[in-house]
Parts: structure tokens; sequence; C-alpha cells
């Protein structure tokens, strides 16, 4: 791998982990609730699942995501429905005063973390993007898991800036967004958009190109 392709990598990666998707769009929500590191640390969850998906690609296991219909319909449907669950808990959730959010940042890291793993792990598209994006990087001629391992940690690096950038945004919106009113609204609006993201992902087609 040389430095020409790296140079090339680099913005073309950070592009595709700053683009809006389920995953940023709950790093900003969780920051607008509970706050920066809160949203920044549960993020560690999406990049377990992302991991997971390198590793499939690396191993070519991905060709299976492709090929079996079923395979992929089972994950787009448990996917979505995820996300169909969190868009009805942000759309019924309650203004929480400053105290209540600072309890709630301490106790539920974990499973904030759990929420980013399964947005993540529940889109079987990743997946895909994985198999179509980061082999285009890699020179056939020389071994390719030690190349995939490089690209991998680079994607991983970058993707923790982008979750940072989000929280960060979400963040400063905490604050105009601390009138109950504003939060509720806030809190319905991104339900929604959770909820199209489900409906856009059961309408996920595969593809060989993983576009």
């Amino acid at each position: 791998m040389t430095t020409g392709t790296l140079l090339l990598f680099i913005p073309a990666c950070f592009a595709l982990n700053m683009a809006p998707g389920p995953n940023n769009l709950l790093s900003v929500s969780n920051a607008t609730r509970y706050g920066f590191w809160s949203a920044s640390v549960a993020g560690v969850g999406r990049l377990i699942a992302f991991v997971g998906m390198i590793a499939i690609a690396a191993a070519g296991l991905a060709t299976v995501l492709q090929t079996s219909e079923i395979l992929f319909y089972a994950v787009k449907v448990v996917g979505a429905a995820y996300l169909f669950y969190l868009a009805f808990q942000l759309w019924r959730a309650a203004p929480a005063n400053e105290s209540t959010k600072r309890a709630d940042s301490r106790q539920s890291i974990f499973s904030l973390a759990r929420q980013e793993f399964l947005v993540a792990a529940g889109n079987p598209k990743a997946i895909l993007i994985f198999t179509a994006f980061l082999p285009q990087f890699v020179d056939m001629s020389k071994p390719a898991v030690p190349q995939f391992a490089v690209l991998g940690a680079l994607f991983l690096g970058l993707e923790w800036i982008a979750i940072a950038a989000y929280a960060y945004m979400g963040s400063h919106l905490r604050k105009w967004f601390s009138e109950p009113r504003r939060q509720q609204i806030f809190n319905r609006t991104c339900g929604s958009l959770l909820g199209v993201a489900g409906i856009g992902l059961l309408a996920a087609r595969r593809s060989t190109s993983g576009a």
C-alpha cells in the first residue's frame, strides 16, 4: 500500500464517516440528552460493530450476505425493527431536567453503547459498504489481511472523530433545547428521522456493489 493510496483513502473515508445516518443521528440525540462525553463514549459500541464488519469483509464472508436473500432480509428487518423501537422511545420521551440528565448519564453509558452497537450491526448495507469500499484501496498483489488491518484502523480512527463531531454538535444543541418544549420537539424530530431510516432500511435491496 503506497502513500498515494492512503492520501486517496483518508478523505474519501472521512466523507463516508461524516455522512448523516442512523448512528450519527443517535450521537446527536444522545449528546442533547446526556452530554458530549456520554455520547462520545457510547460510540464505542458502534466501533465494536464496525470491527466485526471489517473482519467479515477481510475474510470475504460478506459474499454470503450478498448472495443470501433470506439472511439479508432477516438482518434488515431486525435492524429496521430496532430503529422503529428507538424512534418510538424518543417520540414518547419526557423532557428531563439537568439533574435527571446527569444521573441518567452516569447510569446509562452501557445501554447507550449497546444502542450504538445494535443500530450499526442491524444495518446489512454497512457490511456491504465495507466490502465494496475497502477493497478498492487494497493491492491484491500483496497480502490482503495486513492492508485491511491498516485501512480498518484508519477507518475506526476517523469514525471516532465523526462520533465526537456529531456529539459536539449535539452538546451545543443541548443548551438551546434545555427548554422542555424545544426538547420534546427535538426528540420527536429525531424519532421521526430514525423511523424514516428504518423505512429506508426495509426498502434496501441486495447489491453486488454494496452501494
